[in-house]
Order: C-alpha cells, then sequence, then structure tokens
C-alpha cells in the first residue's frame, strides 16, 4: 500500500454522511445548550470534617448557586447547658468544636468569671493563656496536613502529625486528656503544671520552630497547593465582614480583627505578637495565614513561659463548689483557632444558666459559601470549602 492510500479513520464526509442517515443531530455554532443539574456534595464527603451536605446547581462544571444544609450533627448544647451547672457545663463546651477544646471551655469560665466576678490568680492566667496557643498550634497542624491531602498533596499530613503529637503529649502530661482537656476551671485550673513541663515545653517550640522553616516549602511551597489555591476562591473584605467570618477566612482578606489584640482576655494584653494579614483572601492566602498563625503562637508560648508567676493556680475553694450565676447577662468573646467564639450568658441566680447562646466561628465562616461558590468549576469546590478550615460540629452546635 503507497503512502497516498493510507486515509484517516474518520473523515469529515463519513460525518456528514452519518448526518444525513439520522445517525447524528445538528447542533448549532456556538455554545452547547446545557441543562441545570443539581448536585449533592455530601452529606459525608472527604473534602468535609464532619457531616456537612451542599447542595450545588451547575451549568455543565460551574457552579451557578449553592446552598448548605446543615443540622446532621446538632446536640442541642445550648438548651442542655440550661440543666446543668457551670462545672457540667464545661464538658459540653469542649465538644463543639473537637479540635479546639481548651479554647472552647476557657471561654466559658471567663464568661462565668466575670458575671460572677471571681478574680483568677495571675498564674492560672498565664498558664489559661500558654494553653490556648498550644491548642491552637494542634487545630492549625490538622489542617496544614490535612488541606494538602485533599488537594492531592499526601506528604505533609506526615510531618504535620508528626509535630502535632508532639505537642499532643505535652498538653496531655499536664491536662490528662488528649482531645477534651477539661483542665480550665471557674476560678482557676484543675491542677497545677507537673515536674518537668517548663523544660519540656522549650523542647517542643525548639523543634517546632525548625520545622517551621520546612513548611514553607513543604506546603506553601508546594507546586499542586500553589496551581490548586492561588486565585481560587476570593473573598473580597466586605463581604467577610458582612457575613460574620473570622480567624483566618477573615483575616485572609487583609483585616486583621483578631479579639485577643481587640479585647484582650487573660494576658494576651501583656504580650507581643502579630496578627497575620493576606492580600488576595483566595485559599492559598487562607492557608498562608493558618502557617503564619503557627508562629504567632510560638512567640506567645515563649513569653509565657518566661513570665510565668509562682503562687496560686486557682481561687481557692471553688474547684469542687457548684457556683451559682449571678442575676444579669454577659457577653465574651475569644480567637479561637478558626475564629471568633462568642458566649452570650444569661444568669438568675441559679447554678444552672437561664440561657446559653453561642456565637460559633465554623458557622459563619461557612454561611459565605453562597456567596463565593458561584461561577467557579466543580474541582475548586474542594479547594475553597477545604480551606475555610471548619468543623462541622462548631456548626452545628
Amino acid at each position: 500500500m503507497s503512502d497516498t492510500d493510507v486515509r484517516p479513520a474518520f473523515q469529515s464526509s463519513d460525518l456528514m454522511n452519518m448526518v444525513r442517515g439520522g445517525g447524528v443531530d445538528i447542533v448549532p455554532a456556538g455554545e452547547f445548550a446545557t441543562e441545570e443539574m443539581i448536585l449533592n456534595i455530601g452529606p459525608q464527603h472527604p473534602s468535609t470534617h464532619g457531616v456537612l451536605r451542599i447542595v450545588v446547581e451547575l451549568d455543565g462544571e460551574v457552579i451557578t448557586r449553592a446552598e448548605p444544609v446543615i443540622g446532621y450533627m446538632h446536640r442541642g448544647a445550648e438548651k442542655l447547658a440550661e440543666f446543668r451547672d457551670a462545672r457540667q457545663t464545661l464538658v459540653l463546651m469542649n465538644r463543639h468544636d473537637w479540635l479546639s477544646a481548651f479554647n472552647n471551655e476557657l471561654g466559658w469560665t471567663i464568661a462565668v468569671e466575670r458575671l460572677a466576678e471571681i478574680e483568677v490568680p495571675d498564674r492560672a492566667q498565664w498558664i489559661r493563656t500558654m494553653f490556648a496557643e498550644f491548642n491552637r498550634i494542634m487545630n492549625h497542624l490538622v489542617f496544614m496536613g490535612s488541606y494538602p491531602l485533599e488537594l492531592g498533596a499526601m506528604t505533609p499530613i506526615f510531618y504535620s502529625f508528626r509535630e502535632r503529637e508532639m505537642v499532643q503529649d505535652l498538653v496531655e502530661s499536664a491536662t490528662g486528656a488528649r482531645m477534651h482537656h477539661s483542665f480550665a476551671r471557674v476560678g482557676g485550673l484543675k491542677d497545677d503544671l507537673p515536674r518537668g513541663f517548663l523544660k519540656r515545653a522549650g523542647e517542643v517550640l525548639v523543634a517546632l520552630r525548625r520545622l517551621l522553616k520546612d513548611y514553607d516549602q513543604l506546603i506553601m511551597g508546594n507546586e499542586i497547593v500553589f496551581k490548586r489555591c492561588r486565585d481560587v476562591g476570593p473573598i473580597h473584605p466586605s463581604i467577610a465582614v458582612a457575613y460574620g467570618c473570622s480567624g483566618p477566612t477573615l483575616q485572609s482578606t487583609g483585616v486583621a480583627m483578631d479579639p485577643r489584640k481587640d479585647t484582650p482576655y487573660e494576658k494576651y494584653g501583656e504580650v507581643e505578637f502579630e496578627v497575620p494579614v493576606g492580600a488576595r483572601g483566595d485559599s492559598y492566602d487562607r492557608l498562608w495565614v493558618l502557617v503564619q498563625r503557627v508562629r504567632q503562637s510560638c512567640d506567645i508560648i515563649e513569653q509565657c513561659l518566661d513570665r510565668l508567676p509562682a503562687g496560686p493556680y486557682r481561687t481557692g475553694g471553688l474547684l469542687n463548689k457548684a457556683i451559682k450565676i449571678p442575676e444579669g447577662e454577659i457577653y465574651v468573646r475569644t480567637e479561637n483557632p478558626l475564629g471568633v467564639q462568642g458566649y452570650y450568658v444569661v444568669g438568675n441566680g441559679k447554678k444552672e444558666p437561664y440561657r446559653l447562646k453561642m456565637r460559633t466561628a465554623s458557622f459563619s465562616n461557612i454561611s459565605v459559601l453562597p456567596s463565593i461558590l458561584p461561577g467557579t468549576l466543580v474541582p475548586d469546590l474542594i479547594a475553597i470549602l477545604g480551606s475555610i478550615f471548619f468543623v462541622v460540629g462548631d456548626v452545628d452546635k
């Protein structure tokens, strides 16, 4: 067979013959006509930290509308608190965001202490501040490892969980628990620091600072992370503020709102640290802010270790006492790892709070999704959703 006899396997003349024979529908030039499709993301999807469902309307692979559906993990913690005293309510508080247990219980104890006008010893306040930052580091290391995994980068999770175990072992040595610490108490702490804790804490900080340098290349310099995140899911600062976003989700847009700076609690007014902010508010900036917050937490912990005074670690006689919550109301907000955590407490002179309302960071952060998802592609939904850094228990309460 000569070269002139070779012909393509399929030619335009074949297509025309099929068209004439009725084998192919004739499609006019221009855009293809598509039908609207409804797609359920969840309620059990590997990209979410818990059970969240997002109903999206698609035009091809482009999202035209998105609606988060919540409530699958609702436990009614606010209503349950009305039938428990301050000590028992503590157990409810440290579970809605299971990655931020100490920060959760700290906000609750501060609210009760301020309403009951209980003065907390200096040593307890310094330890509380230090443990809040250790908990922040543990939280962020989970997302620093799991988020790249959701994008296709597998290696970072092995590094981040290795360092997280170091911090978790340290905190466990003082609190006796790995997740739900119940270490904060109204009036102070459950126990004082164990022997050798300060030395071990210093060693953990040295290791963390050394390994954070690797994270710059391993995570932020990762080609997969950069291509999947840069300019994906940007949030305008005004939109973030309007929806009540906080934490890395808000700070990535350039807004440096942080209760630790704005309305200092415990010993945050006496330590020096920065609030890292991004410039574009995209998925990459949200991850970058998360990594930088770990560095700032290390600086705060180091100052707490250097300035930790001697003295009592709790107000005498309060540990095993049921505290009456005076008549009145109070709102306390703290900077949890994922954003602003607020406790609105109403007392009526009984041991149980008359009313409790929680403002959780994850709930407000995911509320912005219907604003930023339209116009994006389905594959980018995973990158955007993961970069919000939410815990579904913190959404549903």
